[in-house]
């Protein structure tokens, strides 16, 4: 258990993974620790290759997804070529075990017309949290951001004059994202609408965060959930109806209309171009549709 807080400590504190990861792969960690110590009676830093091949025939028996799997797969690499470096082990046994194939699957997204409902007013209530909700979904849509930065929002991040917005995203990397004049509006309602609700409530509200709760506490991830989940319901038909489906959508639309690829990039942040090339796929989707629909001899 000492090996896997260390390692934990270390992807947390020194490599600064995003908290999801972080609580993935001590999970994942736990999971297959308990399977050696139950199965082979072997200490997870004493695990061969065919320790390890061994669990992953067993989960791909059971209900778990492939990407899970291969999630698993690629924590014990990292995992074990950790403890290499520190010289705990002198070989990485998981080096060799090979990913499974996954099929494809393209970002979900809202068609413009869905996410244009979205903007109606009438759809959010006119109160305090109506106006919260509104101004998330503006937001979100708005910028492309990760809800684990929207959280993390602090008032002191808009610069109002220039129409900008600074984020903290993954492993502390810091970008600057434009606002458009709609979005300022809607940052400046809301504000005024928070300062109004919370005098009222005469609550010690934390007002460092830009996005409080009703009851004046920062919000965190499940509550944006729930918000955006409700919301896209009542515009959409999907299945899958969380905050970064509407990232997917920024993405897509911005392709749509013409935007240059790498400076999508820029603004959601990732690390490398091939992470936004993905939604490239979705714009060329929707030209097959339409050159169907419009060529005579398609």
């Amino acid at each position: 258990m000492e090996k896997i807080k260390q390692f934990i400590d270390y992807i947390k504190f020194e490599k600064r993974y995003s908290a999801h990861t972080v609580n993935a792969y001590s999970v994942d960690l736990s999971q297959f620790e308990k399977y050696l110590k139950q199965r082979f009676d072997v200490d997870i830093l004493d695990a061969a290759y065919h320790h390890i091949r061994t669990w992953i025939v067993y989960l791909s028996g059971e209900d778990i997804s492939k990407r899970s799997i291969n999630r698993k797969i690629t924590c014990l690499r990292s995992f074990y070529k950790y403890h290499k470096t520190q010289g705990a082990i002198d070989h990485n046994p998981a080096v060799k075990i090979k990913l499974l194939k996954t099929p494809k699957q393209l970002p979900v997204f809202l068609e413009e017309e869905s996410m244009n409902h979205l903007f109606d007013d009438d759809l959010f209530p006119h109160d305090y949290k109506g106006r919260l909700s509104k101004t998330i979904v503006d937001l979100l849509y708005a910028t492309g951001m990760r809800v684990s930065e929207l959280v993390n929002l602090k008032t002191a991040d808009i610069d109002w004059h220039n129409h900008q917005l600074k984020v903290l995203g993954k492993r502390n990397k810091e970008r600057i994202l434009p606002l458009s004049d709609q979005v300022i509006e809607s940052l400046h309602l809301y504000n005024k609408v928070r300062k109004e609700y919370f005098s009222d409530k005469g609550t010690d509200a934390d007002f460092a965060y830009l996005f409080l709760s009703p009851r004046g506490k920062k919000i965190y991830n499940k509550f944006v959930y729930r918000i955006i989940n409700y919301y896209l319901s009542l515009v959409t038909t999907i299945k899958k109806r969380s905050p970064h489906v509407i990232r997917h959508t920024f993405a897509t639309h911005m392709l749509n209309h013409g935007a240059d690829l790498n400076a999508i990039k820029e603004i959601l942040g990732h690390a490398s171009l091939a992470a936004t090339q993905v939604y490239t796929h979705n714009s060329i989707e929707k030209l097959k549709h339409v050159y169907k629909q419009a060529h005579p001899k398609a």
